[in-house]
C-alpha cells in the first residue's frame, strides 16, 4: 500500500518562497511518476507539475519558470521549489503518484495521493 504525505506548506508574502516535500512510504519508488497538484477553493484540482519515473519532468505553463520539481529516489522523496508566489498559488497542494510511466498533469491518471498541505500567499 503506497502512502504519500506532504509537508512544507505555510504562509508568506507575494514574492516569497516555499518548498514543498512529498514522501512516499513503500517499495520501488522509482517504478512511480509523481506530481504535484492544487486546488483553490471553488476551483477543480489542476496539475502543477510532474517527473516520471526516467526523471523527466513536465510543468504548466504558470508554473514554468517558477517552480521546479525535483524527486530523491534514495530517500523516496519528491519535491517542489516554488519562488516568487503571488495570492494566485493559494490552494491546498498535494502529491500523486501513478505506478510506470506517464507525463500527465490530469489528476484522473494517477492513482496514489496524499492528503494535502496548504499554501496560502498575502499581498
Amino acid at each position: 500500500q503506497v502512502q504519500l504525505v506532504e509537508s512544507g506548506g505555510g504562509s508568506v508574502h507575494t514574492g516569497g518562497s516555499l518548498r514543498l516535500s512529498c514522501t512516499h512510504s513503500g517499495a520501488n519508488y522509482r517504478d512511480y511518476s509523481v506530481g504535484w497538484f492544487r486546488q483553490a477553493p471553488g476551483e477543480e484540482r489542476e496539475g502543477i507539475a510532474m517527473v516520471d519515473k526516467y526523471g523527466g519532468s513536465r510543468y504548466r505553463d504558470s508554473a514554468k519558470g517558477r517552480f521546479t520539481i525535483s524527486r530523491d529516489n534514495a530517500k523516496n522523496t519528491l519535491y517542489l521549489e516554488m519562488n516568487s508566489l503571488n495570492p494566485e498559488d493559494t490552494a491546498m497542494y498535494y502529491c500523486a503518484a501513478a505506478r510506470g510511466w506517464t507525463n500527465s498533469l490530469v489528476q484522473g491518471d494517477y492513482t496514489y495521493w496524499g492528503q494535502g498541505t496548504q499554501v496560502t500567499v498575502s499581498s
